[in-house]
């Protein structure tokens, strides 16, 4: 919609103004566009290359926490986690921002680096280079003999380069960008008693770059709309957002329990241990502590401040805290390599019976999968029986290597059967899956029939990507009135909804409608899925025949 009318100071949707996020986003996606045309694939480019970015910033943390090898471990468990996987193939803003606050979080690990001797960080450990970092290990995964070289200069261009960074942040998604990373920074820096580092932090620098990035959009938004568009955004899309729940049923304090657990699974089943351990630089305090522990105790510090600060918000969506997904990352692989280097017999407990689990889980859902879903044929989806197959069977031999203390051999398996999952999923499923997602051949059907005078919407359920395949304004019918109104217009109507939706309404309208198509939906509640139930179908229904 910005390329058709030239305006890229106001966002669009369905030919609508919508000021509820920033503008970056949306630039990323019309430069998509403009480079490669538009299709389905040009929109999801900008998310698949922030994918890529997150997972090399989870090579870079996990690098500076541990090792090299557990800077590539940490990229695999993102790159293999199936959540992920699924984000990174859609149009989801969250991994924008996501992308913006791990490198705001990564710059400033690599700053920490180079700080050196007068914030009392002790020469061992780690050896950083002119333009990077160099990881020994006390235990982790890697050895140097290499003393820390800290780098003014180094320092001040990853500080500003972590103010670039969290001013794209807030580009993208609003002030979030900026008072996280502020308030995880700020508890750091007490905890380790360095509150007058702020001193060097060059944040009269960082002022001005994040206001470079940021108030060139806000001043055009002003000279158009004035004050009415930012306060809207500020106050109705943060702190009412934050202060009340909106859009979403009240959710508990432990809501985001299960999502840290879920979010890298099933490599997340391994934070509560790797947590433990990491803990344990908090111990080593003073003269014992090396630049790993500090790193370490830094993000614990990232994870708990974005999970605390969501916590208590009234609004709780699980993607609020997807931005911790490569500290988790890399403090899972820290944990693993170590136990790398161990004897079986050596290995903690933790970290057998955590990666054990992980992979007993997998397992579980692999023959789950198989009796609910490709033994019945309830949900016919190619390559869904390979996929059920490899989770079962290697998920239970990861388990077993993985209780018997080999921890290496069990993350071999446990990682090679998720890759060799995630390409048959994304070569023979995915593929198959579009004939579960009905909105584009439906559409293709209108285009067929419609005129521009024809209504063209949907019902209660809601799609918005129809918009996007008819490249037109669509009504958006969320209640039974204005349903009836478009009906009642005289015009000719196309209308999709769901099949249940449509037997609830169809003898209310004050026309005769017809069912011009039908197609399957996937969208199974649990429940739903464990009872075998008949998949939702969307109907095209009309005033013509």
């Amino acid at each position: 919609e910005m390329i058709e009318s030239g305006d890229y100071i106001n966002p669009s949707f369905n030919y609508h103004p919508r000021f509820n996020k920033p503008v970056l986003s949306y630039w990323a996606v019309a430069a998509s566009y403009h480079l490669f045309g538009v299709s389905e694939l040009s929109e999801r480019l900008p998310i698949a290359l922030a994918a890529i970015v997150l997972i090399a910033t989870a090579f870079g943390l996990g690098r500076a926490v541990g090792s090299y090898e557990a800077g590539l471990l940490a990229g695999l468990i993102l790159a293999t986690s199936p959540r992920f996987l699924m984000f990174s193939r859609r149009i989801i803003i969250d991994m924008w921002i996501t992308m913006f606050m791990a490198l705001t979080l990564l710059f400033f690990v690599l700053a920490e680096i180079h700080t050196g001797r007068e914030s009392g960080i002790r020469d061992r450990g780690l050896g950083v280079g002119e333009g990077g970092l160099g990881v020994g290990d006390r235990g982790s995964g890697g050895s140097s003999n290499q003393s820390p070289t800290p780098n003014p200069r180094s320092r001040t261009r990853w500080l500003l380069l972590m103010y670039v960074a969290a001013g794209l942040g807030v580009l993208t998604k609003g002030p979030v960008a900026v008072v996280l990373p502020a308030l995880a920074f700020l508890i750091y820096l007490g905890l380790e008693r360095r509150l007058g580092d702020l001193r060097r932090m060059l944040i009269p620098s960082g002022v001005i770059i994040v206001a470079a990035i940021v108030l060139p959009w806000y001043v055009a938004l002003y000279a158009q709309h004035g004050w009415v568009h930012i306060k809207e955004f500020f106050i109705d899309e943060n702190v009412m957002r934050y202060a009340q729940a909106v859009g979403t049923p009240r959710r508990g304090i432990w809501f985001y329990v299960p999502v840290l657990l879920t979010d890298l699974f099933p490599w997340s089943i391994l934070l509560p241990a790797a947590v433990a351990t990491a803990g344990t630089a908090f111990v080593r305090r003073g003269a014992m502590s090396t630049v790993q522990d500090r790193v370490q105790r830094l993000l614990l510090v990232w994870i708990g401040t974005v999970v605390l600060f969501f916590t208590f918000s009234r609004t709780k969506q699980d993607l609020y805290i997807f931005s911790i997904v490569p500290a988790v990352a890399a403090l899972v692989a820290v944990l693993l390599v170590r136990a790398f280097q161990m004897q079986p017999k050596s290995v903690p407990g933790r970290s057998r019976v955590s990666l054990g689990l992980a992979g007993a889980l997998l397992g579980i859902l692999g023959v789950a999968l198989g009796a609910f879903v490709v033994v019945p044929g309830r949900y016919p989806l190619a390559g869904s029986f390979v996929v059920a197959v490899l989770a079962a069977a290697v998920g239970c031999v990861a388990a077993i290597l993985a209780f018997r203390g080999r921890i290496k051999h069990a993350s071999i398996a446990l990682a090679s059967v998720l890759v060799a999952m995630s390409w048959v999923f994304v070569l023979v499923s995915l593929p198959d899956f579009e004939k579960y997602k009905p909105v584009a051949p439906l559409v293709d059907m209108i285009k067929q029939r419609a005129t521009p005078e024809s209504r063209i919407g949907y019902y209660r359920f809601a799609l918005p990507s129809m918009a996007f395949y008819m490249r037109r304004q669509v009504f958006e019918a969320f209640d039974l009135e204005t349903l009836k109104q478009s009906f009642a217009s005289g015009q000719e109507v196309y209308c999709l909804m769901t099949d249940e939706d449509y037997r609830s309404v169809k003898d209310t309208l004050s026309v005769p409608t017809h069912v011009l198509a039908r197609r399957p939906l996937f969208d199974v509640k649990m429940r739903a899925f464990l009872e075998g139930n008949e998949l939702p179908e969307i109907v095209l229904v009309s005033n013509r025949p």
